[in-house]
């Protein structure tokens, strides 16, 4: 699978650009991310019919409330910086976009991390469904309030073109998180944007995310997460058999199956946690309880 392959939102026509306009829908961001773009780039009928199979799981009331646990979940277990508006060097009109794009990531974080899990098991032999709770959240639709109109279309910088004021701190953040020098997350090129800020964020932030207190957010958060998806009402068919039976080569099964269960557990497991705290360092965060 050519991970370089991606298809941009802006290049998306007919169907695929129907499936990204409901993904962001359905996500409650206005964002399309790179697990969409690169799986609908290499195999994209069947991107369309994941994205079928797994829709309903995103649309629960219990997923609303895994939102807002996965997020207190970290929060409650960090303490991270908080700045004030003029605390950040910023004009106003930065000010705003950087606390909006920051907000969007805050937003697709525990969408993330579901999505992540509740593929890579039902790709790859997990337990799905296997502990539905008898209360009606589990079946309930997701209320509309829930993350509604949160959030700005995010912009980055290339890799290569970062600032070379944030250097340090972009080669401090690839170390952490255990990225190569070619590889940095979305949210770090939205936030190299603002290199003085990220600079400042990543020196108050780094001692927080290498204590035992962030180890603490990333397994509460991972088990919010997995709870939900062990409770799971609505079971995918995913299985290699129901892929196959589907219609689909096995050679595109094998692709989606293995980029999926890498986001689940390399080196984005570390960065998805983090996303409300840099949220939450800038008043963006989300809310925590329903």
């Amino acid at each position: 699978m050519d991970t370089s392959q991606e298809l941009h939102a802006a290049d998306a026509t007919g169907w695929r650009a129907g499936m990204y306009d409901d993904i962001r829908h359905t996500f409650r961001a206005p964002v399309v991310n790179w697990i969409w773009r690169t799986a609908t780039a290499n195999h994209p009928d069947l991107t369309r019919y994941l994205w079928g199979q797994v829709k309903p799981a995103f649309d629960t009331r219990a997923f609303a409330e895994t939102t807002v646990a996965y997020r207190d979940a970290v929060l409650s277990a960090v303490d991270g910086p908080r700045y004030r508006a003029g605390d950040l060097d910023l004009a106003p009109a930065e000010a705003r976009e950087l606390r909006g794009q920051i907000a969007t990531f805050d937003a697709v974080a525990p969408r993330l991390a579901v999505l992540f899990e509740l593929v890579d098991r039902s790709m790859n032999g997990g337990d799905v469904g296997t502990a539905v709770p008898d209360y009606p959240g589990a079946t309930a639709p997701f209320p509309d309030h829930v993350d509604a109109d949160r959030g700005l279309d995010p912009s980055m910088v290339a890799v290569d073109a970062v600032p070379e004021s944030a250097a340090d701190a972009v080669a401090a953040i690839q170390s952490f998180h255990g990225f190569d020098e070619g590889s940095l997350p979305s949210v770090y090129r939205c936030l190299a944007q603002w290199p003085g800020f990220l600079t400042r964020l990543w020196e108050d932030l780094e001692p927080e995310l290498e204590s035992t207190a962030f180890d603490t957010a990333v397994a509460d958060a991972d088990a919010v997460a997995a709870a939900y998806v062990e409770g799971l009402a609505y079971q995918p068919a995913l299985s290699r058999e129901a892929v196959l039976a589907a219609g689909f080569e096995a050679s595109a099964f094998e692709d989606l199956a293995g980029l999926f269960a890498t986001f689940n557990a390399g080196p984005v497991e570390t960065v998805i946690p983090a996303l409300p705290l840099f949220a939450d360092a800038v008043g963006a965060a989300g809310a925590r309880h329903l």
